[in-house]
């Protein structure tokens, strides 16, 4: 059983006058503790990468850069097809932006988690997660990478020696091998019913998937996203329910990671 687990959200996903989701950042950030800040590809933009990282800052928010797809259209949830080494660069590109935002703002990054359809593919493809983690080791050695356990991206991590939070999906159903079953549409799930989920996870290491079946899940941090639908009742469900069970909320520097 856990008692102490992080909560993390993606976070800055808007660009411009354009937004996405019910429930404005600077509500939630008071009630996470960690925040995955869109880098500009698949959305966000300066001007909100800017204030969504002072947000952060100011509520002792550990930041995390969110590289995804060059993608705005598709909101980073298509694949799109080039090298490893090509698909790197652009997180590169995106890591480096909430880098020197960070640092404006006098902190500094906690941990890189990539978006969407990137995310799902480091987690299947070996030679890519391989070449992020080299870069990882270079630039950022003690930031945390954010992934799924048992996917190639733990994988990778593992081998170099790169600090990693396992994430558990609050938000998102699994398939019974213990992958997110990937939507563009997750529509108003029940809060309630998530609460539930997200407490057995951290009593029993279990989740349900989509098939009925029951499958073991280990992870230091339970995600959300900030454009679900009721992103704001699922949050204060979530913590009013681990509250309840003893759980406690904190950075991930106080985590046991497995």
């Amino acid at each position: 059983m856990l008692d102490v687990v992080d909560i993390n959200c993606d976070m800055g996903e808007a660009f411009g006058r354009w937004h996405i989701g019910d429930t404005d950042d600077a509500t939630l950030m008071a009630l996470i503790s960690s925040a995955n800040i869109a880098a500009g590809f698949h959305a966000g933009d300066p001007n909100l990468m800017d204030e969504t990282v002072r947000l952060a800052a100011e509520h002792g928010v550990g930041i995390g850069a969110h590289p995804g797809y060059r993608d705005l259209q598709g909101f980073g949830r298509r694949k799109i097809a080039g090298t490893a080494r090509e698909l790197v660069n652009d997180i590169v590109y995106q890591v480096g932006a909430i880098r020197e935002f960070a640092r404006r703002h006098g902190t500094s990054l906690q941990h890189v988690k990539p978006h969407g359809a990137l995310y799902m593919e480091m987690a299947v493809n070996r030679e890519l997660s391989q070449i992020f983690l080299q870069y990882m080791r270079t630039v950022a050695p003690t930031a945390f990478v954010f992934c799924m356990a048992g996917s190639e991206t733990d994988i990778a991590a593992r081998e170099v020696g790169q600090p990693i939070i396992r994430e558990f999906y609050a938000d998102r159903d699994y398939d019974d091998s213990g992958s997110i079953v990937f939507t563009r549409d997750a529509g108003r799930p029940d809060p309630a019913a998530i609460a539930r989920k997200v407490v057995r996870a951290c009593k029993e290491g279990r989740v349900r998937t989509v098939t009925g079946s029951d499958i073991e899940i280990a992870f230091e941090s339970i995600c959300f996203h900030s454009d679900t639908l009721g992103a704001l009742d699922i949050v204060r469900r979530m913590r009013e329910a681990l509250a309840a069970e003893g759980i406690r909320i904190a950075p991930v520097s106080q985590l046991k990671v497995g």
